[in-house]
């Protein structure tokens, strides 16, 4: 059997949404020879202490791997520098990784899809990530079934550590330099707040390892692999995330088949493009639906 890429896993204070995305995941018929890396951020207040303690249960049982590893953080790093530092230790190791978070449930092709990609683009310098989830774009069945794209994602993802090895840290190094037409690229010529969150990173609002991720790859002319039918879904955007509302718009129908067709030419596909442009576009909806998102977001922020 060929070489699987280690699977690692970040998780802190959802028990719910853990225990699904590791179920999920067992599901996959390579689970069982492929290493997992967990890693557990200690809490961040009192409050937050017992979710943890919940989740460092469930993650000590039995799970249907090769291996577990569990990294217990003795204080609280914060998701970005979790991240950050396990994904480089992991992937500098073993030279590949698959990386999710503990609220993406995986189709039973997941594994298989990370890994083949993995083994065939290897050598192909441009392909700097596999992409996990696909959009949920108008006329999905007109795409093939994987194209490139330019956008980082980091809902489920794989990479190698040529490529890792090009994520900078420093926002301003990676996007000080940027021109107003690289920008513009950049936030799919407007239709998405990709140079926003930029400026918020500058301004202290967040603290994305994501942002920081895609403006490496896009820096340096990087593309990204996306599955047709999205091997991932995202079951934070109920509002539990550190960065998500509550919401259905990124909703997914996960893949019910294994994936057997891959890029020949490593370019970004136009009609996918246009199609993803056009969902960022067109994904806020109505006055009134905006208002109702808000709301809840609203909502989660005072439960949290």
């Amino acid at each position: 059997m060929k070489k699987l890429a280690p699977i690692i896993l970040f998780v802190y204070n959802r028990p719910q949404h853990t225990i699904q995305t590791l179920e999920a995941l067992e599901q996959n018929a390579i689970a069982a020879n492929s290493e997992l890396f967990i890693y557990s951020d200690a809490a961040k207040n009192e409050q937050a202490t017992v979710a943890v303690e919940q989740v460092r249960a469930i993650i000590k049982r039995d799970w249907k791997f090769k291996k577990v590893h569990l990294i217990l953080r003795d204080t609280n790093c914060g998701l970005a520098a979790n991240v950050i530092d396990g994904v480089s230790k992991i992937v500098h190791q073993y030279g590949r990784i698959i990386v999710l978070e503990d609220d993406l449930t995986t189709s039973p092709f997941a594994l298989d899809y990370f890994n083949d990609a993995l083994d065939r683009y290897q050598n192909e310098d441009r392909v700097m990530q596999i992409s996990g989830y696909g959009y949920p774009v108008k006329n999905l069945a007109a795409l093939p079934e994987t194209f490139f794209f330019r956008v980082a994602n980091s809902w489920g993802w794989a990479t190698w550590d040529r490529a890792w090895s090009f994520f900078n840290s420093d926002i301003h190094a990676l996007t000080d330099d940027f021109s107003a037409e690289q920008i513009h690229q950049f936030s799919i010529e407007g239709k998405e707040n990709f140079w926003k969150q930029v400026q918020e990173f500058k301004a202290g609002k967040i603290n994305s390892w994501a942002i920081r991720w895609y403006a490496s790859v896009f820096k340096n002319n990087g593309l990204v692999l996306y599955p047709r039918n999205s091997l991932t879904q995202n079951i934070g955007n109920d509002g539990s995330g550190t960065h998500t509302a509550a919401e259905s718009t990124y909703q997914v129908v996960l893949a019910d088949k294994k994936i057997t067709e891959f890029p020949q030419e490593v370019q970004e596909y136009t009609r996918a493009y246009e199609a993803i442009k056009y969902f960022y576009a067109h994904r806020k909806g109505s006055l009134l639906r905006r208002g109702i998102r808000f709301a809840k977001k609203k909502f989660n922020e005072l439960k949290k």
